[in-house]
């Protein structure tokens, strides 16, 4: 009897403990190389493990190496995976404290700067517009890209260099010493390159790159700045962040827009999902990007894509190009160009993605991204070759299982 209790036990002590790790397989069923943000149900390997939710514990790949995770608002572990063409790559999850890690995506409100809110990864950075600037009656709607060629974040530097140099450029101009002021910006403003890229995308009152709108048949109803925001995750793989916009009146209903995007290490492309409340109707939204009088052949057309290489704040200048384009994977009702009346502010029209006739409560999701000729696509094609390859992953995913 005692030895059956001993068993007894040891058997519900096992139980209390939990596995001793949790093996992930990620499988990749496609004929491509793939590199990816993967997500785990975080409560299952909680569960497995026998351990209380938080980061009390590591991820280790197939040559014994810790790997980075991230924990989402959302209960997902995210795991940044290398899957060989019909592969499959085993990660095991083991108790313990995790290691510091590097920080490969991030963003936050910069209240310095008008209320922007600035994110970025890898490959690229971008910000939309906030309150203050709304405030000031500056026209700027969309979402602005600022190229990168480093894998470290460079948004934070970009700003406090800026910013903190600007009372030093304004007293220089006050004295008269108008050479030194400009000597003091050119080295110092993030509007040229100094040898980590710069912001010289042009958005103004246009949807820049991949900012949604409601559509009036062919007019394009821009959104302004965002009213609130919240911050859901903040790296190190992956940024989210909430919208609520100011209610707009459309075909006699009061919309209020509501978005939620996220960017992952390693992509080109934020994911973007928009719904409105207050809608009772069907309604028409679209996305795209703003195509420049200084380019109106370098614009692309598919049945679910837009793509262009804009070229750039100044083209004879810059002499490269920044590639942008917005996907709808689920399909778009049409994809067109619409002009700008008059061309004027310098914009020719969108390319646009269309999707009519909305449901009442149903939420668009799309992706818009971008790269940058002195970095990741060195040419137009590249970046079409970019954007397909992301379409087929889309309709492709890996397949993640978790085993005890």
């Amino acid at each position: 009897m005692k030895k059956v209790m001993m068993s007894l036990l040891l058997a519900l002590t096992v139980m209390t403990a939990g596995a001793q790790q949790v093996t992930v397989q990620v499988k990749n069923n496609t004929a491509q190389q793939r590199q990816e943000v993967v997500e785990v149900d975080a409560q299952a390997v909680y569960q497995r493990l026998g351990v209380a939710a938080g980061r009390n514990f590591r991820v280790i790949n197939a040559v014994r190496q810790e790997v980075i995770y991230q924990i989402t608002h959302d209960g997902k572990i995210l795991i940044d995976a290398s899957v060989r063409p019909h592969g499959t790559a085993t990660y095991t999850i083991v108790k313990g404290q995790p290691r510091d890690v590097k920080v490969f995506v991030c963003g936050r409100q910069y209240p310095e700067r008008v209320d922007d809110i600035a994110w970025e990864n890898d490959r690229g950075a971008y910000r939309l517009y906030g309150p203050a600037l709304q405030k000031s009656g500056e026209r700027a709607f969309g979402n602005d890209v600022w190229v990168k060629n480093t894998p470290d974040l460079e948004v934070e530097k970009r700003y406090k260099v800026e910013l903190d140099n600007h009372p030093a450029i304004q007293k220089l101009k006050k004295q008269g010493k108008e050479e030194e002021a400009l000597a003091l910006e050119e080295l110092t403003t993030y509007h040229f390159d100094h040898g980590y890229g710069l912001d010289c995308y042009k958005v103004g009152p246009s949807l820049g790159c991949g900012a949604p709108a409601l559509m009036n048949g062919n007019e394009i109803l821009f959104p302004y700045c965002y009213k609130d925001y919240r911050i859901l995750d903040n790296g190190p793989l992956r940024f989210t962040v909430d919208l609520t916009y100011h209610p707009t009146d459309y075909q006699g209903q009061q919309l209020t827009e509501h978005r939620q995007l996220s960017l992952d290490k390693g992509s080109n492309f934020n994911r973007q999902t928009v719904w409105y409340e207050g809608a009772v109707k069907s309604i028409d939204v679209a996305s795209g990007v703003v195509i420049h009088n200084e380019d109106t052949q370098s614009v692309r057309i598919g049945k679910d894509f837009v793509q262009y290489a804009d070229p750039t704040d100044n083209p004879n200048g810059q002499n490269f190009q920044i590639y942008v384009g917005v996907i709808f994977p689920d399909g778009a009702t049409e994809t067109k160009l619409v002009e700008n009346e008059g061309h004027q502010n310098g914009i020719f029209g969108h390319a646009l993605c269309i999707r009519r006739s909305v449901q009442p409560g149903e939420k668009l999701t799309y992706y818009w991204g971008s790269a940058w000729s002195k970095f990741d696509c060195r040419t137009q094609d590249e970046w079409q070759l970019r954007m397909d390859g992301f379409k087929q992953a889309l309709q492709q995913p890996l397949t993640v299982e978790v085993q005890p």
